[in-house]
Order: structure tokens, then C-alpha cells, then sequence
């Protein structure tokens, strides 16, 4: 029998042990010879039958883990263990599981996050238990953590992109919110010339009546300040444009947030956490894995006469 999903969070550690790379075919076999799975355990399907249980639970393992810094990823399907990951190892824990995890800041903050990054206005104490939700909210929950999880993971493929690649995803998620008319338009207007703080612009609707300046910042770490925003503001004055997008794969510091350009000049910032929910919504650099139907009875079915 496949154990839980938290049971395989210390294999998956001491995988890792080593401080070397290991991809999700080493971990998985890892964790089949720690709990000793025959070959019957090791090709249990999950419901649907889309992957192995041994395969989704040394995955899902991964992952919380990954939301408390105890791994990371180094590239596609491929891990490594971090100083926090090899400090909780030196304590020989017997087991981790969510509740180890917790100690952690950025595991509570990420177990306690809603779709789109709006944090649960439930205090911890007061959620109910697994055991009271309904079949519905079960689902609910675990629709959250993935969508989460798939936003934090995009995000990071994103960042290891060229910033010529960024350019070009910027202008596909644009075309899919109805800006620019065809892909192809839009990338033609956005071959500007990337002088006074802009990276391009693009039309606001298909018939090119207005047009939004656009500046995309691919930044592997750090934030964007006040001073960037303004630096924008001002070129967009000095081309008398009115409307402007900043994209980031970073964040903005309170006082960026806060800035508040001349009543004539609009602004729109989205940070990576918004860029990577608005890919998932608009299905740009995603696709869809599995679908669950929900039925429910036809009562007009059974008023036919």
C-alpha cells in the first residue's frame, strides 16, 4: 500500500541529502525502496489514472516542501536541497509533515493563501477540520493549492526565459485580453525603439484608436521602486501617451504601489504573482491537464409528461 503524501516528504529529503541534483525519476525510486513498494504498489494508478500514486505523492511532497524553502527547483523536473532543507535534516526528524512545515513563514503563508493571492479572512483556529467540510469544499481547497502551486511554478519557468522571450509572452497575454487585434499586429507595433523608459507599445483595441505604452522588466530577484515607476510616468509624458502597462516578474515596493501619477497619465502594475495568474486564466504557457465533471440531477428531465 502507497503511504500518504506527507509520509514521503523525509524520503524525499534525504534524497537530497547529498546537495547534488536529482530529477523526479531519481526521488520516486528514492522513495520506492524506502517504503519497500512492491512492483503492484509501485503501478497503483490514482482515480483518474494519470500518473502513478507512488509518482503523485513523491511530487506533491516535493512541493510543499518547496513552498518552505526546504528544496528548490533547478530546472524542469530536476531538484536540490537548500541550507534550511540540510539544517532540518541535522535534527534527524523521525517525519515531516505539514505541521513541521509550519515553523516555517513562508509555508503558512502559502497554506493560508486563496486563489489570485487573497489570504483566507479565517483565522488558522477557526477553519474547520477536514473532517467538517463537505465533499465540495474539499475541493474547492485542493483546487486552491493547485492553482497556487502552478502560479508559483510558472512564475519560476518564466524568470529563466531570455528577456527576449519575455517580450513575447508579454505581447501573447496582451492579444489573449483583447489588446493589440492579432499576435502578429501586436508584435509589429511592439518593435519600438527602446529609448526614454519604454519597451513598447501596443494598440488598446483592434481598431488602433488609443494606444498603451508598455514596459516589461524580467528581473530574477529584487523589486521595482518608486523611482522606476516614475522614470515611466515621465517617458510616457514626454510621448504624450496617457495610458501605460509595467510588467514584472518581481514585485513593487508600498511606495511604488502608492505612486500616484498626474490626473491625465493611467497606470496598470502587475507583478509576477498578477502575471502568473492572469497566464493560468488566459492559458498562456499552460494547458489543460484533467477535467472533473460535477453532475447534478435534470429536474426538468423528470417533469417531461
Amino acid at each position: 500500500m502507497v503511504p500518504n503524501f506527507e509520509s514521503f516528504m523525509l524520503p524525499y529529503l534525504l534524497c537530497l541529502k547529498d546537495g547534488k541534483e536529482h530529477t523526479m525519476s531519481e526521488l520516486t525510486d528514492y522513495c520506492a525502496h524506502y517504503f519497500k513498494l512492491s512492483r503492484e504498489d509501485r503501478e497503483e494508478r490514482t482515480k483518474k489514472g494519470n500518473n502513478t500514486k507512488l509518482y503523485d505523492r513523491t511530487q506533491w511532497s516535493g512541493t510543499y516542501m518547496r513552498k518552505a524553502l526546504l528544496v528548490e527547483s533547478v530546472k524542469r523536473g530536476t531538484y536540490k536541497i537548500t541550507d534550511r532543507g540540510s539544517e532540518l535534516l541535522s535534527t534527524s526528524p523521525s517525519y515531516i509533515d505539514k505541521k513541521i512545515l509550519s515553523q516555517y513563514p513562508e509555508f503558512i503563508d502559502f497554506s493560508t493563501k486563496k486563489k489570485h493571492g487573497q489570504l483566507s479572512q479565517m483565522p488558522q483556529d477557526e477553519q474547520m477540520s477536514l473532517e467538517e467540510k463537505t465533499p465540495s469544499e474539499k475541493m474547492s481547497d485542493a483546487y486552491n493549492v493547485i492553482s497556487e502551486t502552478l502560479a508559483d511554478e510558472l512564475l519560476i519557468y518564466v524568470k529563466r526565459q531570455s528577456p527576449k522571450f519575455f517580450e513575447k509572452l508579454v505581447i501573447r497575454l496582451l492579444v489573449a485580453m483583447g489588446y493589440g487585434g492579432s499576435f502578429e499586429d501586436a508584435a509589429n507595433v511592439t518593435q519600438y525603439s527602446r529609448d526614454e523608459g519604454i519597451d513598447g507599445v501596443i494598440k488598446e483595441d483592434r481598431l488602433g484608436l488609443d494606444k498603451i505604452y508598455v514596459q516589461a522588466k524580467r528581473y530574477d530577484s529584487g523589486v521595482v521602486g518608486r523611482k522606476e515607476i516614475q522614470s515611466f510616468v515621465g517617458a510616457l509624458s514626454g510621448k504624450g501617451a496617457t495610458k501605460g502597462i509595467f510588467i514584472t516578474t518581481s514585485s513593487f515596493t508600498k511606495d511604488a504601489l502608492e505612486y500616484l501619477p498626474s490626473s491625465n497619465i493611467k497606470i496598470v502594475l502587475i507583478d509576477g504573482a498578477k502575471l502568473a495568474n492572469y497566464m493560468i486564466d488566459y492559458n498562456i504557457g499552460v494547458s489543460v491537464k484533467q477535467v472533473y465533471e460535477i453532475k447534478r440531477i435534470d429536474s426538468d428531465f423528470f417533469n417531461e409528461e
